[in-house]
């Protein structure tokens, strides 16, 4: 997991080939106004999904994984919490291949606040409950790259 500001996004480039072109879109796109829906940036490996989730409580986020993509999420709205266990620390449970998702029982072992301007990147190893907030609903994009 990392978290910094977009303005910092390029110097985690070098991490996965498809981080340069998350970071030009981040420098071309006001995401404030961008409308919802998703937008193919590089076919199938990389994509943005600019949605509307809903606020929900500790108690009621479930944590996640993914096997073949990484999540950058980004924070539009309002500050965002978001659970991480590192998956190692999580119980083997049943994957949906079809969607690319595990989830898993239980409450995450840390919570960070995301705050509009930063990001969080979630990389296959790592376990995130997103979408913790007071706020009803979270404007967001998440990046979705192909690990």
């Amino acid at each position: 997991m990392i978290i910094d500001t977009i303005e910092n996004f390029g110097k985690y480039a070098v991490l996965n080939p498809l981080f340069s072109k998350v970071e030009e879109f981040l420098k071309n796109n006001d995401l404030a106004s961008h409308e919802q829906g998703k937008v193919m940036i590089e076919g199938k490996d990389l994509f943005a999904n600019f949605t509307i989730a809903k606020g929900k409580a500790k108690e009621v986020a479930k944590i996640e994984s993914h096997d073949v993509m990484i999540d950058i999420q980004i924070p539009i709205s309002c500050p965002e919490t978001m659970g991480y266990t590192p998956r190692e620390n999580l119980a083997e449970c049943e994957y949906n291949a079809e969607k690319d998702i595990t989830f898993y029982p239980g409450l995450a072992e840390k919570y960070v606040t995301i705050n509009p301007g930063e990001f969080v990147i979630f990389f296959p190893q790592d376990g995130h409950a997103p979408c913790i907030s007071d706020e009803a609903e979270i404007v967001k994009v998440i990046f979705k790259i192909k690990a």
